[in-house]
């Protein structure tokens, strides 16, 4: 239990509740989690809460209200998350809140630009999900990435900036001048620049058994479920800086970590390398691959591996993974808008428009700001761009650089 104020009373199998902890996590709202086919208590207080009904997920929160099978949008709603704008035109919408969309629109909301956000998740994006950021300029002791979103979202509210949550776009197209932004619950807003700053997702291994037992053992956010693995252990999969850094976060809860890397050599800064391979409770595998989830009772318990330069199969046992292995855009929605993705799906912007000497509609008699999308008016930033760096500090430079170029083109349209 991690005395949070709500509490989920659900199972492992039950794919309602998986979602409902997914979108809790998203949301960083901290909660209680009850397995009713362990907690026979749990199970009683689930059936005569729902008037002898077995149902779950049942979520009860700290007025003493509860929702049963909840709705994402049920969910978003109880818990005070706004999920429609106060009106349906801006100067500006912003996709994506974390560094790179927070910091544009604190700076566009300084110059007097009318400033949408719209957020599928948690405001602060991967940053807010990230144990600690230790190179961020400015902390020299570092600080919680949750308390780094959680400044970005207060400076953006204190310069007016209209913050909407919870909120999937599922399309974005251009008329005339305006660009139109459509939502998840088929709202339509307008503005007369978007700024796209979406940022990324982690790939997933696309083995078998992974689908099956996300949430129930499989996991990409060690931050929103490393606290369920107290003395348990844990496999952790990748050789990067996430991986790293991620696990010296779960051996604060896990009794035992084992780093799964593909190659021989972590990718990770010199310094967490150092912090990885020399702690006594985290083992590194070199030249390791999953090839299989296995699960009992919905519930991850081994991992079949395979060293990739022997082809020695082993089983081993395991109550969790986390899987850190690159990066995905989360540019989907942009389909049949014209904006140009490259290959992987990131946006391409500036001058990579026109090199190649076939210049996008719109950009016949000026050049593409640095920025700026092949749709005119469509901006980028941060890690769904293309040739971003994937770092806080530059995601959020990027942010600040892109509203300086949407103020300059909003003088001339």
């Amino acid at each position: 239990m991690t005395g949070a104020d709500i509490t989920v009373y659900g199972a492992h199998w039950c794919p309602d509740c998986r979602r409902s902890k997914q979108f809790l996590g998203e949301h960083q709202i901290p909660y209680n989690w009850v397995d009713i086919e362990e907690d026979k208590s749990g199970e009683a207080f689930v059936i005569k809460t729902n008037q002898g009904k077995r149902i779950i997920p049942t979520i009860t929160f700290f007025d003493g209200s509860f929702l049963a099978e909840p709705s994402n949008a049920e969910l978003a709603a109880k818990l005070g998350l706004k999920t429609k704008a106060s009106r349906s035109h801006y100067d500006l919408i912003v996709l994506g809140g974390g560094p790179a969309g927070l910091t544009a629109a604190l700076y566009t909301a300084r110059e007097f630009i009318d400033t949408l956000v719209i957020e599928r998740a948690a405001f602060g994006g991967q940053a807010a999900g990230t144990e600690r950021l230790e190179n961020m300029p400015g902390f020299p002791e570092g600080i919680g990435g949750m308390a780094f979103s959680l400044r970005l979202r207060e400076q953006a509210e204190r310069f007016g900036v209209e913050l909407l949550q919870a909120q999937e776009v599922t399309g974005v197209y251009t008329q005339h001048n305006y660009h139109c932004v459509q939502t998840g619950d088929g709202e339509e807003y307008s503005a007369r620049a978007v700024l796209v700053a979406t940022g990324s997702r982690y790939k997933r291994l696309n083995v078998a058994g992974e689908s099956e037992l996300i949430g129930a053992g499989v996991h990409f956010c060690a931050t929103c479920d490393g606290p369920f693995y107290r003395g348990k252990r844990v496999a952790v999969v990748g050789g990067g800086n996430s991986a790293a850094e991620e696990s010296l976060l779960l051996i604060k809860f896990a009794s035992h970590v084992n780093i799964l890397v593909r190659g021989g050599e972590l990718k990770a800064s010199r310094i967490i390398q150092e912090k990885v391979l020399t702690h006594p409770k985290i083992d590194v595998r070199w030249h390791t691959e999953v090839k299989e989830f296995h699960g009992e009772n919905a519930k991850l318990t081994r991992l079949s591996v395979v060293d990739n330069q022997t082809k020695e199969t082993e089983e081993l046992p395991m109550d969790g993974a986390f899987i850190f292995i690159g990066l995905d855009p989360n540019s989907g929605f942009l389909a049949g808008s014209g904006v140009l993705l490259d290959q992987w799906g990131f946006i391409v912007t500036g001058h990579d428009l026109v090199h190649s000497g076939e210049r996008p509609a719109g950009y016949q008699n000026r050049e593409p700001a640095l920025m700026e999308a092949s749709v005119p008016g469509i901006f980028a930033a941060g890690d769904v761009r293309d040739k971003s760096t994937k770092q806080v500090a530059s995601a959020a430079g990027e942010g600040a650089s892109a509203a300086l170029m949407i103020r300059e083109y909003l003088k001339n349209v």
